[in-house]
């Protein structure tokens, strides 16, 4: 959530924020309106409370008409107390259930508009010519096939549509690729992290993940448990309700985990293959920082994210997300997509996201300065989604025969092997 003192100081700003995300302009003066309600009735209920004790310190002095008057006025208190109190209760409930709707304010230098609005900030890598090379380039379903390395058919019998299984080498490349993620994240001073798949409501809903990104979520009814989405979530409630010594910052996880998402609203979209699917193995970061350390730690985890797909020698654009594109959380976010042969597009490899204090207010994370207690900023960045690096190494890396070139950074984790091979028919 977003700090209430800067929404009174500066609405247009929260309105101007609203308005980019393509979000309901109008939520920022209810908010303010039930947030005033919510300050006077509080100023009215101690005011009455105060009454209320000063008048109790009379009746025992008293006598006769005198106190049954008071005793009377003191009835009278009573229920305006309550009154009061119930309407600082319900305007306080309104105030906060108004906040958690409103996203985090947007970056003053995002660029503004929908999906395709988006500001291209670099491209890296050379795109291979394939007709230059003499061979149509396979899909990457059609080359994982070859591989003995996919398979979505008996994913699609055991589970459903976009499930799938990695087998042979496909499982081994998945291992290369989380092993090879997590070493170049503990280089950079990460510490790994193993985090749960299943979180609590206020784990979900602290990270911003139960507003627009709700119908996205797997909910166990039974158990009121959630599957992430993303081990950001775990990462991010890992220090809910604590206050961190200043001296420790920053600190960084790196979380590997499953994720789960129901990918609502995607019928038709990326049907063939493994790029969209409702389950998926995935390496994130996640930083803790003082909140004027935000933006620059903002661009340590987009270059840790191109030093990862430059070594995985991928040709790949570095783009600034465009306002309505934006996650809840997020006040600017930057992502690296990967381009496709066979789609003959760039497409969505990592995000980073700076959540500024958003996520953290919601958390209860805060900081202590010397005696300053307040609360920090947080950040989170993908370094290998596993199926989408899958797709992107098959495709740019495959061979005129149905091979595939392992990337060197990837060979010590796959027992030296520079190709993949197709099966023996």
């Amino acid at each position: 959530m977003i700090d209430l003192r800067l929404l009174r100081e500066d609405p247009d700003r929260a309105r101007a924020s609203q308005r980019a995300r393509g979000e309901d302009v109008a939520l920022v003066d209810s908010l303010l309106s039930a947030d005033e309600r919510r300050r006077s009735s509080g100023v009215r209920f101690d005011e009455l409370r105060a009454e209320q004790k000063a008048l109790g310190k009379l009746i025992p002095k008293a006598a006769g008409d005198e106190k049954a008057e008071l005793l009377k006025k003191a009835s009278q208190l009573a229920a305006d107390v309550k009154a009061a109190d119930a309407e600082r209760d319900a305007a306080d409930a309104e105030t906060q259930e108004l906040l958690l709707r409103l996203g985090n304010l947007v970056h003053p230098e995002v660029p503004v508009g929908g999906e395709e609005d988006f500001v291209t900030l670099e491209t890296h890598g050379t795109i291979r010519d394939f007709a230059d090379e003499g061979f149509e380039p396979k899909d990457h379903l059609e080359l994982g096939q070859l591989l003995g390395a996919i398979d979505v058919e008996r994913g699609a019998k055991v589970s459903g549509s976009r499930f799938y299984f990695l087998t042979g080498v496909g499982a081994l490349l998945e291992l290369a690729l989380v092993n090879a993620a997590i070493a170049q994240a503990t280089a950079a001073g990460f510490t790994p992290m193993l985090t749960p798949a299943l979180v609590r409501p206020q784990s979900m809903a602290g990270t911003g993940f139960l507003g627009q990104a709700a119908q996205d979520v797997y909910h166990l009814d039974k158990d009121d448990l959630y599957l992430v989405g993303t081990s950001e979530v775990p990462l991010a409630a890992y220090h809910m309700d604590e206050i961190i010594d200043a001296e420790r910052l920053p600190l960084r996880y790196a979380g590997f985990s499953p994720c789960f998402r129901r990918e609502a609203g995607s019928h038709g979209k990326d049907t063939r293959g493994i790029f969209r699917v409702h389950q998926f193995d995935k390496v994130e970061m996640f930083s803790y920082v003082a909140p004027e350390d935000s933006r620059a730690e903002h661009q340590r985890l987009l270059e840790w994210e191109k030093q990862w797909l430059t070594s995985l020698e991928l040709p790949f654009r570095v783009i600034d997300v465009a306002s309505a594109d934006l996650g809840s959380s997020a006040a600017r976010k930057f992502d690296c997509e990967a381009w496709i042969p066979t789609q003959r597009k760039y497409r969505e490899l990592t995000s980073t996201s700076d959540c500024t204090e958003y996520q953290s207010r919601r958390l209860s994370i805060r900081l202590r300065d010397g005696k300053q207690v307040k609360p920090l900023a947080t950040l989170n960045g993908t370094l290998c989604a596993v199926p989408r690096t899958i797709v992107a190494i098959l495709e740019n890396h495959q061979q005129a025969d149905g091979s595939v070139r392992v990337p060197e950074v990837l060979r010590p984790y796959l027992g030296g092997r520079e190709v993949l091979e197709p099966l023996a028919k």
